[in-house]
């Protein structure tokens, strides 16, 4: 691996650091053997039928996991079950059919998933949307905070149970490069106010992820769940070529391969290092700041705005007891 000098100066530098020229000088040494084999683990992937849930899926799938992909649509969830298949050798892939914008398909995945897995030892919140224009969700939150926030939100906590029964286990948020830019709005959580931006709205989103994740983390130290968060970098996915077309444009020969950005992921749900501490942010195998830009930093009071905003927003009544008990949350059906 390379010296962390150079790793932060690519790091800062974000174009050297994000794009497919940071991977593959951070790569450097990298191979499949790093990873521990899988068997016998369960690993549920969100957005996992294109781009960085699928790439992340099929990673897992090689390491011999047993993969659940959690889809909104069951045709595309098995187009990718197959090719999963087909590349990993591995036959024991899943689909689970959910979309987390709509929360009452939430718990009722949840608990098929409880009934039909015996164990859940890495969680991936992968699926997440960018709109061009304010929208609303089937229950009338604003779409990227439904999606890319409180069904991710509900769902972890009705699967933290599992979790914990299956621990050592971990939660990784896939949250992006462009949170840094932003910060935590806790006044206008649904862009209610003000003019819509899309890619604005999307990294607030994602930073919401990261301060969740190290709420989680705090929350359920010591349970043997783990929580991180990280961002991919700069990848070739269907949301940036569909949600980003100037930037992907620009940036096209420059931009990773969806398993680059996702190597992280599977780096986090695999390897040992991930397991000796909670809470963090990831980029290529290192552990980083939350914050580099000043005025982005959210108070601890604002946090626990977030938090009960996504308690409410989500219908969760009980969220799990770090004490150690593993009663299932209750959400509105």
């Amino acid at each position: 691996m390379i010296g962390s000098v150079l790793d932060t100066v690519l790091d800062r530098t974000v174009v050297a650091g994000y794009t497919n020229v940071g991977y593959r000088i951070r790569s450097r040494g990298w191979s499949a053997s790093d990873l521990p084999r899988m068997e016998g683990k369960v690993v549920l992937v969100s957005g996992a039928s294109s781009g960085l849930g699928l790439a992340a899926a099929e990673g897992f799938g090689r390491l011999g996991a047993t993969v659940w992909l959690l889809v909104r649509s069951r045709e595309r969830g098995e187009e990718a079950r197959v090719r999963i298949t087909e590349r990993s050798g591995n036959d024991d892939v899943h689909v689970g059919v959910c979309d987390l914008s709509e929360l009452q398909s939430v718990p009722q995945f949840a608990a098929r998933f409880r009934d039909e897995a015996p164990r859940l030892d890495v969680l991936v919140n992968n699926a997440g949307v960018m709109t061009e224009q304010r929208a609303v969700s089937a229950d009338g939150i604003e779409l990227t905070f439904a999606t890319n926030v409180v069904g991710p939100f509900l769902l972890t906590n009705l699967l933290i149970p599992l979790l914990r029964e299956s621990a050592p286990a971990r939660v990784i948020n896939v949250s992006s490069g462009g949170m840094y830019t932003q910060r935590l709005r806790v006044d206008d959580l649904q862009t209610e106010r003000g003019e819509f931006d899309g890619p604005k709205v999307y990294a607030r989103s994602k930073r919401a992820a990261v301060i969740l994740s190290e709420l989680w983390g705090e929350q359920l130290a010591g349970s043997g769940v783990v929580v991180h968060s990280m961002h991919p970098g700069w990848a070739d996915t269907p949301g940036v070529r569909s949600s980003l077309p100037r930037f992907y444009k620009l940036t096209r020969p420059l931009l990773r391969t969806p398993a680059q950005g996702a190597d992280t992921i599977v780096w986090l749900g695999a390897a040992d290092e991930p397991l000796r501490s909670s809470g963090r942010f990831w980029h290529d195998r290192r552990a980083r700041p939350t914050h580099v830009l000043p005025g982005t930093r959210e108070t601890r009071q604002e946090r626990e705005r977030l938090l009960a905003e996504c308690v409410r927003l989500s219908g969760l009544h009980d969220a799990p007891d770090p004490s150690g008990s593993t009663s299932t949350p209750r959400a509105e059906a």
